[in-house]
Order: C-alpha cells, then structure tokens, then sequence
C-alpha cells in the first residue's frame, strides 16, 4: 500500500502562513499540530474508523499538547488563537483523519456560545475544563422536525421556580452521551416564534436528561452522534445561557463563527486526498510510463489543485474576517462564512471523487485511504446547516 510523503516545502509554508497572517508563535503551533497529525493521528485512522470507537486516547494526547486550548481566551486557561489558526489546525488534522477533526471543531462549536454569550460565573465554570480537554462538550439544536428550519423546534423550557423543565428531544448530535456539558436550544415561549427560543447549558448528570439512539454512520465513525432525550429535566435557572428568548441569536451567532471550521474540515479531507492521488498517478505505470504523464490525468490533477487552492482562500479570508471582528464589531461576515462552507464542501466531494477515480479499482478498496475520505467528506455539505441553506444565507446578504 502506497505511503504518502507528499509534503510543500516547510519554508514556503511558512511563507504562506505569515501572508495569511499567523505570527511567528502562531506558525510554530501550528506546525505542533501538523507534527501530531502525522506521526500520531494518521497512523490510527483507518483503526478508528473500523472500530467505530471515539479516540479517547488522541482525545488525551490533543489535549495534551494544548490543541483543544486554541479556541478557548487566556483568561479560562486557553491559547486565544485566532480564528486562522483555528481553522488552519482543523485542517491539518482533516488532512489524516475527519473524526479526529471533529474533536476540535465540536469542542468550537459547542464553546462559542460560552465565550459569546455566558456570564462570568458559567464562563469560569466550564472555561477552563473545556480548554484542558477534561470536559467535552456539545451542541444541540437539531430536532427530528426542526433541522433547516430551527425555528420548528419543539423542545420546550418551562420555568418553574429556581429551575427550567425540558422537555423534548434532539438528534444527529455530535459528542452525544460523551460531552460533560451540552449547549441545549428550547422553546420558552410558544407563541413567539424564533424569539421564544431560549438557551441552555445542561450537564451530563442532570435529572431526566438521557441519551437514546446512538447512530451508525456512513463516515466520520470516530466521532459519536446521537439521539438526546429530555424527560422533564430539571436545570437551574442560572443554567440559561444569555437571556430568554435569545436563544435563535446564539445560535445563528454561533453557526456564522463556526461554519468555516467546517469548511476547513472538508479542505483538510480533501487536501489528504490529493496529496494520496498525486503520489499515486507518479508511481503508477500504465502503457510504459507513469500515468502522471498522461494529459488527461494532468488536466485532473490541475482543476482539483485549483480548486483547492480557491477554496482556501475562501476559507481563510472567512476566518480572517471574524478575527477582525474582534475589534470592529461591525464587521458582517455571515455571506462570507457561508461561502466558504458551500465552496469549501462542494469542491471537496468533487477533489475526494476525483482522487478514488485516479486510483482506479484500487480507491474502492479499503486497504487504501481514499474510501474512507470519500465516505467522510460526505457529511461537509450537510452538517452546520446544509448548503442549500448556506445559498439562502448568500443570497440575503448579497440582495441586502
């Protein structure tokens, strides 16, 4: 089985790096990361993806080299890294393995509301165990009913003296029955639409909160999705995250922050993918030469490569662009993130089906990586919200 070396010069992607604007401390973590994935992660992909099983042993070893850190401010024990390297760091280690990915991209996902929207109290309750990889966490705001269209949630909130009442259900969660604590989407007012939807920060202990199915996947096996069930479970009232009824501005606050973590997910894959396939068309001989001189397979390999590297500016002119956010908060980047998750995900399954197609009958086979990648990258236009949803967004804000 072919073993990829493909690698750019270190120099040069350095050089990038410092374009794209990762300072010199920023560039070494990530080449921190780049290391890990390599000598760690890739090594135990296809076991993780056989077995099904979450890596609580890469888990560990993510944490402890700060990775999960990235996301998190310095003041709860985390690096404070900028959106780039955020997304930068998800991408190297899609590169080697989606579900390991997912890791630090669910750890984003479900710490943004706290860092957005949580009070002092909550932020240095779960902060901190967060950025240190003790606690996992997740985000539910997917319902049976309620998918695109959040707005048809039916998970309620009630309050009843110190305490809020859920009730309800959610599914497709990523970290389902492993994450400490989850940020929970409900409804505290049933007349008021999308502003009658309030958020939640339940821990995995509460009274009457229990996980139910537990999904079998086509990819990203690694990585435990679930059914989580409500059954008048009971939280504190300090458990609120923001306040009622702003809940729908959480999340859509969340999602326009965090779409581009997914974008990077899709490009990590599918870059893995294309490193394999042009080592492959190089060493690969067929009517006595390598087929890597064959025009036809040039050509190939010259639209993904494009396409690639199109989709990555996207991706990171979106995470630039929330990093500038910081300091002009009015700053409008939901067209771009959605950009860049569309593009991102949908020139990734095209980059990953061309890859299998270079490698023949021997992509089909699972003694090769490009299966699992094609299986994979599936999900990058679904999840986060689907990109016919992503085109709404960018209609919207371009018609604005």
């Amino acid at each position: 089985m072919l073993v990829s070396n493909y690698h750019p010069e270190e120099e040069e992607m350095n050089t990038k790096r410092a374009s794209y604007g990762l300072n010199e401390e920023e560039q070494e973590m990530l080449d921190v990361v780049r290391e890990f994935a390599e000598q760690h992660v890739a090594p135990r992909a296809a076991e993780i993806d056989q077995t099904a099983q979450f890596p609580r042993d890469v888990l560990e070893h993510m944490a402890e080299l700060d990775i999960l850190a990235l996301p998190f401010p310095p003041a709860y024990g985390g690096i404070g890294a900028s959106d780039l390297l955020v997304v930068m760091a998800i991408e190297e280690l899609a590169r080697q393995c989606a579900s390991t990915s997912l890791i630090l991209a669910a750890q984003t996902l479900a710490g943004t509301p706290l860092v957005l929207f949580g009070n002092e109290q909550q932020k240095q309750s779960y902060l901190p165990r967060l950025a240190k990889g003790e606690w996992l966490a997740a985000y539910a705001l997917t319902e049976p009913e309620a998918g695109s269209d959040a707005g048809s949630m039916r998970t309620s909130a009630v309050r009843k003296g110190e305490c809020y009442v859920l009730n309800g259900s959610k599914h497709f969660i990523t970290n389902g029955g492993l994450a400490q604590v989850t940020v929970v989407f409900a409804r505290t007012d049933p007349q008021a639409g999308t502003r009658g939807m309030s958020a939640f920060l339940v821990e995995k202990d509460s009274p009457g909160f229990s996980v139910g199915k537990v999904e079998h996947k086509m990819g990203i096996r690694g990585s435990q999705t679930t059914e989580l069930v409500f059954t008048d479970c009971e939280v504190p009232a300090q458990s609120l995250l923001g306040r009622e009824g702003e809940g729908f501005k959480i999340a859509m606050a969340t999602l326009d922050r965090t779409r581009p973590c997914v974008a990077a997910q899709a490009l990590g894959i599918a870059q893995g993918a294309f490193d394999y396939a042009v080592e492959y068309v190089k060493t690969r001989t067929q009517f006595g030469k390598p087929i890597a001189e064959q025009q036809g397979i040039q050509f190939m390999v010259a639209e993904m490569a494009t396409e690639l590297e199109a989709a990555r500016l996207l991706v990171y002119r979106a995470a630039m662009l929330i990093d500038s956010s910081r300091t002009e908060p009015e700053l409008r980047f939901s067209k771009e993130s959605a950009m860049a998750k569309m593009y991102a995900s949908e020139v990734a399954v095209r980059v990953v089906d061309r890859a299998l197609q270079l490698l023949g009958g021997y992509g089909y086979m699972t003694e090769y990586p490009l299966e699992r990648m094609y299986r994979d990258v599936r999900i990058t236009p679904i999840y986060e919200g689907t990109n016919q949803i992503q085109r709404l967004v960018i209609a919207r804000e371009a018609l604005r």
